[in-house]
């Protein structure tokens, strides 16, 4: 069915014409086939936000309606691969068209020429259901690609074809209980704007491991959890965002690249294919899909970006997977979105974003979560959701902030000062928090006992207090401290810099497993209370804070990852013996 061309506004087209037509289905505009999406109807007349550059568009160009929804293809290919905002592959596309898109450039997002080894689990004869799995293919050398039975379709297997395929090519027939048969290629096609379904949600029980001691420790996530990061401009977001998808241990990770500069875009295009899987030392591209949509790309399809992006997660984390999507940034999706709002002359809401923002920040965060899986396997896959946010200015009270901080979980607020000071990651410890910690504690409890969260309490208590003593240390100086409230601001001083703190250009330093976090703040905390016994004792202050083994402490956390068990334990001893000595100079005085 076809329409033709009233209004042209930008990325907005609007139509008449098209009364078949429906709400979000995918049209093609204009002589070049322009890709949009129908966004509302009234009559025959259609408003279309177009994925591509509009200019040259004007009234009475053809709209051709596809009758389907807005939709991406699933099937193997897609890891070690970069898209644009509606899964065009960005590499096939300069092959074809040069370093510049040419508008209404038409390429299947998954290889129709690739084959791949196609390993059947199923045989004929067996009753299969939503999410079973047919068989399998090695789509990189660390995911194994699970070919799995499509939502809607249920049976007994009538035929499986083992061997090399291509996508497109009949790998198994099912016939349903009415007789029909339903022939399944090795990909399927999603409507991005519907979550895929699955059995069952659990609250999210298991932590991600970040490898960053600010975030494991003191502002854990769990796995198919959400969390935000905002922050201002040169905070490190998206350097945050790299070190998470480079060390967190999930299987698959799903980067989006929403709006933000390109020359950032490009920083990540070209490191991370160059970066190595610490988990098996094979490149990281090969369990990352990177979805680009930079600034200066059409502002439409930033929209569509983070619906791609999590519509991917969701079929790898129907495979049993634990997949991280990372958003960057959701503020740049918001803007796409009141932009939109403003050609449709839509009523707005505050600082003119839509009125609806926070109920479509709350579809794309709930899509993330724990599940048990289609499939009679009882497969279990996660999808954790972080999304940076850029407030302008840093202000956290602006509309996007506030809309993200009632849904998310988790905040880890950036701040700037610490970031110009060199103080990496720049969370500030003070005004960020983690919901997350009770339904977390019996997993930290298990693997490290009670010590471990008791140890986090009270690091944070020490971080707040010294927040405390600063005023008064601004108005009288530190001497008017007494000697307990000194030892307070050193200990923190202690959390801050050798904790906290990391070198993400040293690979020791840059990753800690949870069994070194809980060793370091440990140590920290063991030199307070040893400091605390010996002051009780009268021992002399200046000379507990200039103990050697203190600046040892400070070394501790680039310890190798084989010995610094053996370190942690030779410092601890030199520390009690070193205490042990200051005291007994003191009675000895």
């Amino acid at each position: 069915m076809s329409g033709t061309i009233t209004k042209v506004s930008g990325p907005l087209v609007v139509a008449e014409g098209l009364a078949d037509a429906n709400v979000s289905d995918v049209v093609r505009v204009g002589s070049q086939r322009l890709i949009g999406e129908i966004l509302n109807m009234s009559g025959d007349q259609a408003s279309i936000q177009v994925y591509e550059e509009t200019s040259g568009l004007g009234p009475g160009a053809a709209v051709e309606t596809t009758g389907m929804p807005m939709s991406v293809e699933l099937g193997p290919g897609m890891l070690d691969n970069i898209y644009d905002g509606i899964q065009r592959p960005l590499p096939e596309m300069r092959a074809l068209a040069g370093d510049s898109i040419t508008r209404g450039t038409d390429v299947p997002a998954l290889n129709r020429e690739k084959k791949w080894d196609f390993v059947p689990v199923a045989k004929p004869g067996d009753q299969v259901g939503p999410g079973d799995v047919l068989g399998t293919v090695q789509e990189t050398s660390a995911i194994l690609h699970k070919i799995m039975v499509p939502p809607g379709v249920s049976g007994e297997v009538v035929s499986v074809a083992s061997g090399e395929h291509v996508v497109t090519d009949i790998i198994a027939v099912v016939k349903d209980a009415r007789g029909a048969e339903h022939q399944l290629p090795m990909y399927q096609r999603w409507p991005v704007r519907i979550a895929r379904p699955y059995t069952k949600k659990y609250v999210p029980s298991r932590p991600m491991n970040s490898g960053q001691r600010i975030i494991d420790t003191m502002f854990p996530i769990a796995k198919g959890g959400t969390a935000a990061v905002p922050g201002p401009f040169g905070s490190g977001k998206t350097v945050v965002q790299h070190q998470l998808a480079k060390w967190s241990d999930v299987d698959i990770v799903i980067y989006i690249g929403c709006g933000e500069r390109g020359n950032e875009m490009t920083d990540v295009l070209m490191e991370f294919p160059e970066l190595k899987d610490p988990r098996n030392g094979e490149p990281l591209m090969k369990r990352t899909v990177l979805i680009a949509n930079t600034s200066d790309m059409p502002v439409a399809a930033r929209e569509a970006s983070i619906y791609t992006g999590i519509t991917i997660a969701e079929y790898f984390r129907d495979m049993g997977y634990d997949v991280a999507v990372l958003a960057d940034s959701t503020s740049r999706w918001a803007e796409a979105l009141r932009e939109m709002s403003g050609r449709l002359e839509e009523m707005p809401g505050e600082e003119g974003y839509p009125a609806y923002l926070a109920s479509r920040l709350s579809q794309f965060y709930e899509r993330a979560g724990c599940v048990e899986c289609l499939g009679a396997d009882d497969r279990q896959g996660s999808v954790t959701a972080i999304g940076a946010v850029s407030p302008p200015g840093g202000d956290i009270s602006e509309p996007v902030s506030q809309a993200t901080m009632r849904i998310v979980k988790v905040f880890w607020a950036l701040d700037s000062s610490l970031a110009y000071a060199r103080h990496f990651p720049a969370i500030n410890w003070l005004t960020s928090y983690s919901l997350y910690l009770d339904t977390l504690r019996p997993w930290y409890t298990e693997q490290f006992g009670e010590t471990y969260m008791r140890n986090r309490e009270k690091a944070m208590h020490i971080l707040q207090e010294e927040n405390e003593l600063q005023e008064i240390v601004r108005l009288v100086g530190q001497d008017a401290l007494s000697p307990a409230d000194r030892l307070t601001m050193e200990t923190a001083k202690m959390i801050r810099e050798d904790f906290l703190q990391q070198n993400a250009f040293v690979d020791e330093d840059a990753y800690s497993s949870y069994a070194k976090q809980f060793r370091l703040l440990d140590i920290v905390l063991h030199y307070d209370a040893l400091c605390r016994e010996a002051l009780g004792k009268g021992a002399d202050m200046e000379a507990l804070f200039a103990i050697s083994a203190r600046e040892k402490i400070g070394r501790a956390k680039m310890a190798d990852a084989g010995t610094f068990n053996a370190d942690y334990d030779a410092i601890d001893a030199q520390m009690k013996k070193e205490v042990d000595a200051v005291v007994a100079g003191g009675e000895d005085a």
